[in-house]
């Protein structure tokens, strides 16, 4: 089985955190997973800037990427977060390698708009490399971090990211770990299925908002390019990646036929 595993960057900020989770790749990949990590940062980046003196500013939940910013991305997202993960998954036992878009051109993004400034979406994602690593039993681990064919880099929304290489290797399932349960509806009780029109139910009614919004309607993006699985599910929970590798009922799984809809 193939998945692409997506970290939030809240999960990777304490070291007990992300020891115990990169344990859980590593035993999953033993089990036979071909897995491929995209990672996010925020929290780790508005920290390092707040440090700096640098506000930071967001637009519809986009961080505004100045030059000074996209340094600090470099740094923390493609340095310190991604490597201490790297490091974490060596400790662990896999071969893990660490890797951001620009890499081969992983991840090709274009300039969402000028008031953003280097803030990308991404287009296409190449599947050769990730897939080179995998077939030779490495563990790619690649930062949220997007580039062009002219050089220039772009600071991507992880969700996305994901998306784009999940779709590109073909991946069987979508995990996007997190720091909440699952999804929650009106009622605040989590759902164990979902499909994409309750999602965007939660949408416009202004239930799902901020960084579940982002998630869900990448979660829909997701199902439309043809991923079998998605799941948005409590990347806290001690053994999540072998309760959800083994089908077991636990955060908010999207799927695309009617009959979903039920909670936990």
């Amino acid at each position: 089985m193939k998945a692409l595993i997506k970290l939030g960057g809240t999960l990777l900020d304490a070291p007990e955190s992300r020891e115990r989770l990169a344990r859980e790749i590593a035993q999953a990949v033993r089990n036979g997973l071909k897995a491929v990590i995209v990672h996010g940062g925020g929290k780790q980046m508005t920290r390092y800037l707040a440090e700096r003196g640098v506000e930071s500013r967001f637009v519809n939940g986009l961080r505004v990427t100045t030059p000074e910013v996209l340094d600090a991305v470099l740094k923390v997202l493609a340095g310190s977060v991604n490597q201490e993960l790297v490091a974490a998954l060596v400790a662990a036992g896999c071969k893990a390698v660490g890797l951001t878009g620009m890499d081969a051109l992983l991840t090709e993004a274009r300039r969402l708009n000028d008031e953003l400034g280097a803030v990308g979406k991404p287009v296409r994602s190449d599947p050769d490399l990730p897939d080179f690593l995998i077939d030779r039993g490495y563990v790619p681990v690649i930062a949220c971090l997007a580039g062009d064919k002219h050089g220039n880099f772009f600071n991507v929304n992880a969700d996305q990211m994901a998306v784009s290489l999940a779709a590109a290797i073909q991946a069987d399932q979508l995990l996007f770990l997190t720091d909440v349960e699952g999804v929650r509806g009106p009622d605040n009780v989590v759902y164990s299925t979902m499909t994409p029109e309750q999602c965007r139910s939660l949408i416009e009614n202004g239930v799902a908002t901020g960084g579940m919004r982002a998630k869900l309607e990448s979660a829909m993006e997701a199902l439309h390019a043809g991923i079998g699985q998605v799941v948005i599910a409590p990347g806290a929970s001690a053994e999540i990646l072998a309760k959800l590798l083994t089908g077991e009922r636990v955060g908010t799984r999207l799927i695309a036929e009617k009959g979903a809809g039920s909670s936990s």
